[in-house]
């Protein structure tokens, strides 16, 4: 029989887990920051579980086509990551902006922002969209695919990267509704897009009932359509919903000191994630040296580590509202107790994941393939990766508490240092130099990463964080 203390204790943590993710009106600069962190991450690591599973999803699906369909995805998806860059690197400035309004008790001030979030966020994807579209071929030759592998493969790459509008708006307007303490509204978003896109992926990429054989094609369409009947759901909510963030009429229109502010804030948050994302472009054509096996074990090892990793970046995304909230309400010393919370939970979490990984790294790389080389290839990755899962715990509480502050140049220069100055020239060294093979590209990863961390522990410390205006 469970004491009486402990049953009190269970029954109000189930109630704030209901809590967290029906919604809650909760006001986050007030009461236990163990509870503040525990209703808003619940449904932001719910969040980047669903966006994690996209990936999963189509590797899963993709992989029964060879392992040249699964390059093709890996080589679009590295592609992919200069769009996610710049829409998680512009959510970085809609964050600060919209969490420090919130803290402010501003509300027409963060429905100000969000249009404007909006605003810039269609204008650059129509450029994106337009240019992948028109040389989708030439991307997939940069990035070293073979004749017969681009072929096969561009209209994936077109279609992903001409539709890169539905992911731009995704990741922009659940960065309001996450930023705004609504949590739960951003997660129901990525379920919805989930669930389309799990149903109509093996549909048209095998043909099944009254659909057409797409192929990978299929993959494709499928995912544009989730995610843009997500991005129509959310739009309603906008103007439509009970949200901390509402849209009316009169806020539709440029407000070019708005926009200005927040494309500061987002050069930052830009800049550290373009830098991040194009290293993994760098390491993509180190490993494409060694082979198709290799580079297909790496590309499904590295769809693992991203669902490993991305529920922990919900947690991160928790810290950031946290800290954009409280400095709004003119309380650092909570903002900074709110961050070393989460980072030691984090810690926690990837540590036991890592376990997972690394006893028996094999076992997940086969649930994607059925190739003897290709696993191997992904295991060894997988392994050696999830050796840095514990610094990489800190790291990312510590650098997105940063960006919640609004001090994205700091990430930056980490990011800058730690990616290209060190990371890439390091894989080359080992891989190629010494001769290590795809062994160094892992290594490399590791040490980056942990570096990473260390840094951004020690501007963390200093506190001129706290002192951001925004």
């Amino acid at each position: 029989m469970i004491p009486g203390k402990l049953h009190l204790r269970l029954k109000s943590l189930w109630s704030d887990i209901r809590k967290s993710v029906q919604g809650t009106e909760q006001d986050f600069t007030t009461g236990r920051i163990s509870r503040a962190i525990l209703l808003l991450s619940i449904p932001m690591v719910l969040e980047m579980v669903m966006e994690s599973v996209f990936a999963l999803v189509d590797i899963f699906f993709v992989s029964r086509l060879g392992p040249e369909a699964v390059v093709t995805v890996g080589i679009t998806e590295s592609l992919l990551t200069i769009i996610y860059a710049l829409a998680v690197g512009f959510s970085v400035g809609t964050t600060a902006l919209i969490s420090r309004r919130i803290g402010e008790k501003n509300s027409e001030g963060a429905a100000v922002g969000a249009v404007q979030a909006i605003l810039v966020g269609i204008m650059m994807a129509v450029v994106i969209g337009i240019t992948g579209a028109v040389f989708s071929k030439d991307f997939l030759r940069l990035m070293g695919a073979t004749p017969d592998i681009v072929e096969s493969g561009y209209m994936y790459t077109r279609i992903m990267m001409g539709g890169n509008i539905v992911i731009m708006l995704l990741f922009i307007i659940n960065a309001v509704f996450r930023s705004a303490g609504d949590a739960a509204i951003s997660m129901r978003v990525l379920w919805i897009a989930n669930i389309i896109n799990i149903i109509l992926d093996p549909c048209l990429i095998f043909g099944w009932g009254p659909f057409p054989e797409l192929g990978i094609k299929g993959a494709a369409v499928a995912t544009n359509i989730g995610r843009g009947l997500a991005v129509c759901y959310q739009l309603f909510l906008l103007f439509r919903g009970r949200g901390r963030v509402k849209i009316l009429s009169k806020h539709l229109r440029f407000n070019f000191t708005v926009m200005r502010k927040l494309i500061r804030l987002s050069l930052g948050g830009i800049g550290q994630n373009i830098i991040a994302t194009s290293s993994w472009i760098g390491m993509v054509r180190i490993i494409a040296v060694f082979g198709s096996n290799v580079l297909a074990g790496y590309t499904i090892a590295i769809r693992i580590i991203v669902f490993a990793l991305l529920p922990a970046w919900g947690l991160g995304n928790a810290a950031a509202t946290l800290v954009g909230q409280n400095l709004g309400a003119n309380k650092p010393d909570r903002a900074e107790r709110s961050v070393w919370l989460a980072g030691y939970s984090n810690m926690i979490f990837l540590g036991l994941i890592a376990l997972f990984l690394i006893i028996n790294p094999a076992f997940f790389i086969k649930l994607f393939i059925d190739n003897e080389l290709v696993i191997n290839a992904g295991a060894t990755c997988l392994r050696i990766v999830s050796y840095g899962f514990l610094f990489y715990g800190m790291g990312m509480i510590v650098i997105q508490a940063l960006n919640g502050a609004g001090d994205t140049i700091t990430p930056t220069k980490i990011n800058f240092f730690c990616f290209w100055l060190l990371e890439i020239p390091l894989a080359y060294l080992l891989a190629i130099t010494i001769g290590i093979q795809e062994k160094g590209v892992y290594v490399s990863i590791v040490i980056s990463e942990s570096v990473m961390t260390l840094a951004a522990l020690y501007f963390f410390r200093l506190g001129k964080w706290k002192l951001k205006k925004v």
